[in-house]
């Protein structure tokens, strides 16, 4: 294991994170969005409330806009799991703080997505180490732009980066008698992609290589993401979960390994018939025009255009990496 700490004032850029927040947003939730995301909608955030949910071994999972968080809590201090959008750090923070009066010590990114990082700038200024692959902290620090729109979105502060980072491997963090293993899956759903998982729970968090929703996943191929990453990730959560491993995925509800192997299976055909096409030497137009897809899309696509966006995303996976 390499780890790296970089320096980071700990002070609030609420409007700045919140701006970015929303941009990715329209990028990091394919699954709700059509295959070119307009511009995010004003959210009413006075209106969003976030729904806890006791996942036995005090650990929890906590629902509000953008990606789900996993709260463990330890004898001295709690981990979060993702942290949304910055405008909802004082509720969520309330929420912990109903399940446990303890100092929120760590909170792990699973991927640089504005609606899993938001919140960073807002619980470091509360002495909270964020934690993230280094990939993570270099691609908040410069900027991103969307392979789908083009739509550039600004590096974030200093306060809003990970403050400790790794390279590679996989990794523990002790929150007093609980255990955290946070491990890397290289181009996945980006090229920073961590999965954590708590024995002790027998709960697996997947941040975005995998959703619940039975919706095809944005594969951010322009950051390093690829269709064949993505199933190398299921493929070592199948091999970690059993049946009684309670999944708590990037978005939607709590999950089952079951799941994990449809989604897996979605996947593979996606790949397969997509790969084909590729090494016949269509271009990405005429993949979409042949529709390779079809009989996923019925059920895996949201409309005509979330259907050409994954096999957009599955056919740049080739071309990338």
């Amino acid at each position: 294991m390499t780890m790296r700490r970089a320096e980071g004032k700990a002070a609030g850029r609420l409007g700045a994170l919140a701006a970015t927040a929303l941009l990715l947003a329209g990028i990091a939730s394919a699954q709700q969005q059509p295959a070119t995301p307009p511009a995010p909608p004003l959210i009413d955030w006075e209106k969003i409330q976030i729904k806890t949910t006791d996942l036995g071994g005090n650990t929890y999972m906590l629902q509000g806009q953008g990606g789900n968080i996993t709260v463990v809590v330890g004898s001295e201090a709690i981990l979060l799991v993702d942290g949304q959008f910055a405008p909802l750090s004082e509720k969520i923070k309330a929420a912990v703080k109903a399940i446990s009066p303890l100092p929120i010590k760590y909170l792990v990114n699973t991927h640089f997505h504005g609606d899993h990082t938001g919140g960073n700038a807002n619980f470091a200024k509360d002495g909270v180490t964020v934690v993230a692959h280094d990939n993570i902290r270099l691609r908040l620090a410069a900027g991103t732009t969307s392979g789908l729109t083009g739509a550039k979105v600004p590096p974030v502060p200093p306060e809003g980066l990970p403050t400790q980072t790794y390279v590679g491997g996989s990794f523990e963090l002790d929150v007093g008698g609980r255990k955290a293993r946070l491990t890397y899956v290289a181009n996945a759903h980006t090229d920073g992609d961590t999965w954590v998982y708590l024995a002790d729970a027998n709960v697996l968090a997947t941040g975005d290589t995998f959703n619940s929703l039975k919706k095809y996943q944005l594969i951010d191929y322009q950051n390093g993401g690829d269709v064949r990453g993505m199933i190398r990730a299921l493929d070592t959560y199948l091999k970690v979960a059993n049946d009684q491993t309670k999944i708590v995925p990037g978005h939607g509800g709590l999950a089952s390994r079951a799941d994990l192997e449809v989604f897996r299976a979605m996947l593979v055909t996606s790949r397969d018939r997509i790969q084909k096409l590729v090494e016949e030497g269509k271009t990405e137009q005429e993949v979409i025009a042949t529709a390779p897809l079809t009989d996923l899309d019925a059920t895996w696509a949201n409309n005509p255009q979330h259907a050409a966006l994954h096999t957009k995303n599955v056919y740049n996976s080739f071309l990338r990496h």
